[in-house]
């Protein structure tokens, strides 16, 4: 078994959340959250923020923590385990430009009706879920900027 650790964000700018579009090869299509591998020497904190700018152009700054999903995949020598650490992120503009290398084809800010149901895992829907409450408790509160 293969240990692996990644860190993404649920980004919001106005209400609406980050998603993107991934194509690679036919074999793996659909919309996720940006997302990525920890690397050495790194936070979180610092992974999560990394990882929405090289994925997505977007800078966003982390308003909290909201938890972490596991999961498992096949890859020919074994099998990994993967433990994803999730925050709420708020944008600074609508810009979004997705990372060709990645195979993401497109970017794009969605209602949360929309993107839960654009979103291709039912982990990241979970997050996705958690993390709006807390942005609309924010609001609530006048606590979101």
């Amino acid at each position: 078994m293969i240990e692996a650790t990644s860190c993404g964000g649920v980004v919001i700018f106005r209400g609406k959340i980050l998603t993107l579009y991934k194509s690679y090869k036919n074999k793996y299509e659909g919309w996720v959250l940006p997302k990525g591998t920890v690397e050495d020497g790194e936070t979180f904190e610092e992974t999560a923020i990394r990882e929405v700018f090289e994925e997505t152009g977007v800078r966003a700054r982390i308003v909290k923590y909201v938890g972490v999903s596991r999961y498992s995949f096949s890859v020919p020598e074994d099998t990994v385990e993967k433990k994803v650490h999730w925050f709420l992120m708020a944008a600074d503009s609508y810009y979004s430009k997705p990372q060709r290398e990645e195979y993401f084809v497109d970017s794009g800010y969605y209602k949360y009706h929309e993107a839960f149901h654009l979103l291709k895992f039912a982990n990241e829907r979970q997050m996705l879920e958690k993390a709006y409450k807390e942005y609309t408790n924010l609001k609530k509160a006048n606590m979101w900027e």
